[in-house]
């Protein structure tokens, strides 16, 4: 697998994008799940339209084990590839889909019967709780099969197989604009369901692409029992893959956590507290058309530095790490100045309600100044989740977002300017010392000791 690295420096630019576009690609489908999920909740209503953005998070909440079973298997099974084990490589990608299944199952068990509790926390405004109970009760069912839909995708994506998880998303895609627009609005001579077509329609879109994988994989001979590793095996390799993945599950936990903690301070504002929900949710969904790309380059730089770093190359693999990062600036910087252009038209389109409008730009204006600090704290935290050095994202992240972020919002929102800009203000600090931080760690911190050491003349690591 050596020449594959050497290939890969050899053609540093050309390996970047053969590797990002597919997943920009893949990351635009995913927007307009998101977009017409909004645009739909609009047509409803704003309060339809504001429990869609709380939902959002709070699915996330309950998804983080699966992103972080997700980064660990890209690490352990991209360190294999590069070291040229490919038999521990196969084994971890069945460990990973096993412990996606066990713990999809075990969520969901546990967040069932506290859904509504999870609604107060979130300080739901009364005439929005009908639709956030109804959305939950929907979306936790949906909870196992999201687990192994992400997981299986991160398998392909460290193999660096990256287009099946755009063909997977594509089916997502299609299958949720369809029962959007059918089941939420009645189109088609479908039943008009309202808010709960919404929910089954995100159910049954992420369902059928789960079962796309689970069938490539299958196919593939990754998730049949010869294939599998002995429990032997999966007791010896289990400590790595927890080790990559208890620091990353916890960070999405702060970071998601954070988020919902942050709608809770934009949903208590003294005034316009629905206005500014609504504008929030249409404004990240804005957003995300540069803020989702950007998890492109996160995952290029994942597989990268995982794959150098089996190879035994760690100073190409921080060369491609500052090359993923500068590329991701230069090509989103110019894309969201072009956006701003038209920021107003184009943010209509799902915000249709002038004061949701005004308040979704006013938020779009500080998020997207932040935009070379958002870029710089994903790429870096991309590598070092490819490195397996999960544990400084996790302070890293802790620190900047419930020890100045929070603070700062509520401070700066509640108590100084008593309106949604200064949350949105906040938020750009806390960018700015967040990608101070991550930047100084992955330029100046051994975060290559976390890898696992490629051993080239041992016969029992090869096929471990």
């Amino acid at each position: 697998m050596s020449l594959s690295t050497d290939a890969m420096t050899n053609s540093p630019y050309r390996t970047i994008w053969n590797l990002s576009w597919p997943q920009i690609l893949m990351m635009i489908f995913h927007l307009m799940i998101g977009l017409v999920d909004v645009w739909v909740a609009s047509k409803l209503g704003r309060e339809i339209q504001a429990s869609m953005g709380m939902i959002s998070q709070s699915l996330f909440f309950f998804l983080v084990i699966a992103v972080a079973t997700a980064n660990g298997s890209v690490a352990a099974i991209s360190q294999s590839i590069g070291a040229g084990l490919i038999l521990r490589a196969k084994r971890y990608v069945g460990l990973c889909c096993i412990i996606g299944a066990v713990l999809g199952m075990v969520i969901f068990t546990l967040g069932f019967p506290y859904r509504n509790g999870i609604l107060t926390v979130l300080r739901v405004p009364g005439e929005m709780r009908p639709v956030m109970e109804y959305f939950i009760e929907v979306f936790l069912y949906l909870v196992p099969i999201y687990y192994m839909l992400i997981i299986t995708n991160a398998v392909f994506r460290a193999q660096k197989k990256v287009m099946l998880p755009l063909y997977s998303m594509i089916i997502v895609t299609t299958l949720n604009t369809i029962g959007d627009l059918g089941l939420g609005l009645g189109m088609w001579g479908l039943p008009d369901m309202g808010y709960k077509g919404l929910a089954w329609a995100t159910f049954g879109s992420i369902t059928a692409g789960a079962i796309f994988n689970l069938i490539i994989l299958y196919k593939s001979g990754y998730l049949r029992r010869r294939s599998l590793a002995p429990l032997k095996w999966m007791k010896k390799a289990f400590p790595y893959l927890f080790k990559v993945a208890w620091p990353s599950g916890l960070m999405q936990l702060v970071w998601h956590s954070g988020y919902m903690v942050l709608y809770s301070i934009t949903a208590s504002l003294p005034d316009n507290n629905v206005i500014a929900l609504a504008g929030m949710t249409a404004g990240i969904r804005i957003e995300s058309i540069l803020f989702l790309p950007a998890f492109a380059f996160n995952m290029t730089a994942s597989i990268i530095i995982g794959h150098y770093l089996g190879d035994g190359k760690p100073d190409e693999a921080k060369k491609f790490g500052y090359r993923i990062l500068f590329l991701a600036i230069g090509f989103l910087s110019i894309t969201a100045l072009g956006l701003w252009q038209v920021i107003y038209p184009v943010t209509a389109i799902i915000a249709p309600e002038q004061v949701v409008l005004d308040e979704a730009v006013n938020y779009l204006y500080y998020n997207m100044l932040a935009i070379p600090f958002t870029l710089t704290s994903m790429i870096m935290a991309g590598a070092l989740n490819g490195a397996g050095a999960t544990i400084y994202n996790l302070f890293i992240f802790a620190i900047t977002v419930w020890g100045c972020r929070l603070p700062l919002a509520y401070l700066l929102g509640h108590q100084v300017m008593h309106s949604a800009t200064g949350i949105w203000m906040a938020m750009l600090i806390s960018q700015g010392l967040q990608a101070s931080i991550i930047f100084y760690t992955f330029s100046c911190r051994n975060w290559q000791k976390f890898s696992m050491i490629k051993k080239r003349n041992n016969q029992r690591t090869a096929n471990a």
